[in-house]
């Protein structure tokens, strides 16, 4: 493949186009800009996102590396990830989208990490807690916004007290996951046969999105409403739990919600650890990308 000529490329997205082992990025930025774009070896994602290593040279970028972006973090930010910065204020609870001049840069190894859907999962989430909220008895946060602002998109919520469920202890967990198979059983009566979330866009499960490399899905309505709501992401993280009742106080972050056969919903919060198989469980993410395979259109 011969080498690409230098040039100042603004792009309103991102593509990444990949061969067997190399790909062009077109990078989306209004305020940065590459004046030469090279190969790029596409890594495996960790947490969802793209890791990219640059072979070529980059300039007038000026990437952030995670120290860099801690040191300079705005009042009431808890914390910074790969893929989000988290604010708590008196009541409420902001997180939004990393903005492209935050993705972070791995001087060590040469990477950068690129989140996948950031934008669209938030809003997402936004549509899913609404659509939870006005049909079922579910507990989550009161949705008290969602917008975008350069480049970025915030979702502001009620901020619940309480105690994460991976924090129980074994024998406090049992009524807490009775509950939450009570809940799973209301998800499971909303149907449709449209895929994916009330925002209108597909989002697979989180398991799926770490190993499935697609910028998106275009989905064949089903002939019957066989599809159930499901989180995608049902994890022990995610459950926070009165500490004394131990009851349920809100089912969160619900990014990966929507309408998908009922086998993709799975009961990740009877054990912690994140929303995929661990060693010496079951994977199901060839099964579950080849339904959504056969389902594409």
């Amino acid at each position: 493949m011969p080498s690409p000529s230098p040039f100042v490329l603004v792009a309103d997205a991102i593509h990444v186009c990949a061969g067997a082992n190399r790909a062009f990025l077109l990078y989306h930025a209004s305020h940065t800009s590459f004046r030469q774009v090279g190969y790029l070896q596409i890594y495996f994602p960790l947490f969802n996102c793209l890791l990219i290593k640059f072979t070529w040279s980059v300039e007038d970028m000026c990437p952030v590396t995670p120290g860099m972006l801690n040191a300079r973090r705005e009042k009431d930010c808890v914390a910074i990830t790969n893929e989000r910065k988290y604010y708590s204020l008196i009541g409420s609870f902001v997180k939004r989208s990393l903005r492209p001049s935050e993705w972070q840069h791995n001087p060590v190894v040469g990477t950068l990490s690129i989140p996948r859907f950031g934008n669209e999962r938030i809003l997402n989430e936004a549509a899913a807690l609404r659509f939870i909220a006005e049909n079922t008895n579910i507990p989550v946060p009161k949705l008290y916004g969602c917008f975008e602002d350069d480049n970025a998109v915030y979702l502001v919520t009620e901020l619940i007290e309480g105690v994460k469920l991976a924090d129980l202890e074994p024998a406090q967990r049992k009524s807490v996951e009775l509950e939450l198979e009570g809940y799973i059983d209301v998800l499971r009566g909303l149907k449709s046969s449209v895929w994916g979330g009330p925002s209108g866009i597909v989002i697979p499960p989180y398991r799926i999105m770490v190993e499935a490399y697609r910028q998106a899905w275009k989905m064949k309505p089903r002939e019957s409403s066989d599809l159930v709501f499901c989180h995608n992401d049902f994890s022990a993280h995610n459950v926070i739990v009165d500490p004394v009742s131990l009851k349920v106080k809100a089912v969160i972050d619900w990014e990966y919600a929507g309408f998908y056969p009922q086998e993709f919903e799975s009961e990740f919060f009877r054990r912690p650890g994140p929303s995929v198989a661990l060693d010496g469980e079951r994977n199901d993410v060839e099964e579950l990308l080849e339904i959504m395979y056969q389902n594409e259109e």
